[in-house]
């Protein structure tokens, strides 16, 4: 698993570390079941304090990316577990909601958002 920390970005680390992951997951690097490396593993490998990787975790965990299991460590979700599917659209949806507005805002007319998703979405899969 690679994530790249850019400590001048304007992205706090922990959602650095936390989109790294969700990348991972879903470039196949990363699949349901495996287990992620141990907070203080994961933060020696970065550079970066203990707590930052554990407020990450637990952040995926809320999301339900992952499962924190004592004793077994933080490990990757199935994305049907649970059956929340429909939460977790809702909670995008409101997420995505002020990003498109400020689109708008902006300028850009829906095909040129549309071009700018697929753009990310590609760059995300690693295309």
């Amino acid at each position: 698993m690679f994530i790249q920390i850019e400590p001048q970005s304007d992205v706090p680390i922990y959602s650095q570390v936390q989109n790294g992951i969700m990348e991972g997951i879903v470039r196949g690097e990363l699949k349901p079941g495996d287990t992620l490396p141990s907070v203080r593993a994961l933060a020696g490998d970065l550079g970066v304090n203990m707590h930052t990787v554990n407020k990450s975790y637990h952040e995926l965990e809320n999301k339900g990316v992952i499962k924190i299991v004592p004793k077994s460590g933080a490990i990757i979700s199935s994305s049907s577990e649970e059956g929340v599917m429909e939460e977790r659209i809702e909670q995008l949806s409101q997420n995505l909601r002020p990003l498109l507005a400020e689109s708008l805002v902006y300028g850009l007319d829906e095909k040129q958002i549309q071009d700018l998703v697929s753009s990310i979405i590609k760059k995300v899969k690693g295309e």
